[in-house]
């Protein structure tokens, strides 16, 4: 009996050593092999350019994903809604987007994880109009033609904006356009006011092609942005997922040590003066930090307006998505 005793001993100990060196095993399956054998993470980005471009050109997520054996794509997109749409298809597995569209995607029961928080939200969304034009408060929009990107976060601040003026959206004329198609009618004077996003704001306001009617700040309301993960990925490969906030944070450092070099990178991308880029950056200076619990309760906010509005369908509590301990796990090893 004390033989067998003794042996259930031995045997129970070889099994938790042999489980922690599996636990252990840079990224070795039980098997001995790779268990990212095959493994492509797919990320996206909003307009190209900027530090995604240098993220890119630099190939820094290439350099540590490419250690594990896990490959990387890209995907550009123009917003937030079709990124939920890619990851609600299993074609991407990471995003950075603003607050509407993920309150969209949790109410369509897509899949998803908020891993930190990309922008403030104060300056970087608005409501711009001519610099000439006669439009001087948001009620002055009545019966006007105003463009917007559908599901995006300027769509929250829009009709936000809205109620608080006393207007509902049958009041004006909401033209629903992207970026790329509501920049010629904004300039051709085929729409009054245009509801978007920065470098929008401030690569119109500092060209004098238009003025800000309001942004968030003066309105009282935030329109912050966030990094998400497609929830499945996340439950798979929890480890890459504070490799990505790792990699991104690199980037950031990057960027604010080198910040002449960025400023005159960014410039030159888009052909504009170096002025310009620092208007960008004082509205939208990219972030990634934990998420707050003031964030939060903002987010809730937006979302239980958007249900009244009837722009989604379902009641939904945001702060089951957030999940800070990737971003908290990520800043506490810094990449070199």
């Amino acid at each position: 009996m004390k033989r067998l005793q003794w042996l259930t001993a031995v045997i129970i100990v070889v099994a938790v050593f042999l489980s922690g060196c599996a636990a252990n095993n840079g990224g070795k399956s039980e098997n001995g092999g790779n268990k990212y054998e095959g493994l492509t993470v797919q990320i996206g980005y909003q307009g190209s350019g900027g530090l995604f471009g240098k993220i890119i050109e630099e190939k820094w997520f290439e350099q540590e994903f490419d250690k594990l054996g896990v490959k990387v794509e890209y995907a550009e997109f123009q917003s937030g809604p079709p990124m939920t749409e890619a990851m609600a298809s299993n074609r991407l597995d990471f995003a950075g987007l603003g607050n509407m569209p993920i309150i969209a995607a949790q109410a369509a029961n897509i899949k998803f994880k908020v891993i930190s928080q990309a922008l403030e939200g104060k300056n970087n969304v608005a409501i711009i109009v001519p610099k000439d034009s006669d439009i001087q408060t948001i009620e002055d929009l009545k019966g006007k033609k105003v463009t917007v990107a559908k599901g995006s976060n300027a769509y929250n601040f829009l009709y936000r904006g809205l109620e608080e003026a006393g207007l509902k959206a049958s009041d004006l004329e909401i033209i629903q356009l992207q970026p790329d198609e509501a920049q010629p009618a904004f300039e051709t004077g085929k729409v009054d006011a245009w509801a978007t996003w920065d470098p929008n704001i401030t690569l119109n306001t500092l060209t004098d092609k238009a003025r800000v009617l309001t942004d968030g700040e003066q309105l009282g309301v935030l329109s912050p942005s966030f990094n998400i993960v497609r929830e499945q990925f996340a439950k798979d490969y929890p480890e890459l997922v504070t490799l990505y906030l790792q990699v991104l944070n690199k980037a950031l450092a990057w960027e604010n040590d080198n910040w002449d070099e960025a400023l005159k990178r960014y410039a030159d991308e888009r052909k504009v003066p170096e002025a310009l880029i620092e208007g960008i950056f004082k509205r939208s200076k990219t972030i990634s930090i934990p998420v707050t619990d003031d964030i939060i309760a903002e987010q809730q906010k937006t979302a239980d307006f958007q249900y009244s509005i009837k722009s989604i369908r379902n009641e939904i509590k945001v702060a089951d998505v957030f999940d800070n301990s990737f971003i908290e796990e990520a800043l506490k090893s810094p990449l070199k």
